[in-house]
């Protein structure tokens, strides 16, 4: 008779507990994982109070090919680098088409096809030289640090 007067009142049955606590996910407390953020949401801050800046094998200028996801095979450069979000703006990859709205009054829309970003780990460095795609490497030579390919010994310009 109590259980039947539990659930009148809209308590829960023996039977059916209570559901679990979700477990909440905090940035903070994982090794130091980047996810992608929006643009008003809150990104993780390092002790100066700067977003966390996310470490990439890549710069600007550098020759890559892409090597997963629809545009995979293809040599392009790197045009811009986002640090924040560990993301890469490459030269005709990862176009798409965006609409956008008239601004003014009297102004038309417009239909455009843009580049958008994509994953820095999409991208491995390409020589040129040797048609072959490679990881970078770190070495000092003549006292300054230079960035060079594993697979052929080819540095690349800083």
């Amino acid at each position: 008779m109590r259980v039947a007067s539990d659930k009148i009142r809209g308590g829960r049955s023996p039977i059916h507990p209570k559901p679990t606590e979700s477990l909440t996910f905090s940035p903070l407390q994982s090794n130091r994982s980047i996810q992608q953020k929006k643009k008003w949401e809150k990104q993780e801050l390092n002790g100066n109070g700067n977003p966390v800046r996310v470490k990439l094998h890549v710069k600007t200028n550098d020759k890559v090919v892409v090597i997963a996801g629809a545009d995979k095979g293809k040599v392009t450069e790197v045009v811009e680098v986002f640090t924040k979000s560990g993301e890469i703006l490459c030269k005709d990859v990862n176009i798409k088409t965006k609409h956008v709205k008239p601004k003014g009054e009297g102004e038309t829309g417009q239909i455009i096809q843009r580049e958008f970003p994509i994953n820095s780990s999409n991208v491995m460095h390409w020589s040129e030289a040797q048609k072959v795609r490679s990881r970078v490497g770190h070495k000092v030579e003549g006292g300054k640090k230079v960035r060079f390919l594993k697979k052929t010994g080819e540095v690349l310009a800083n």
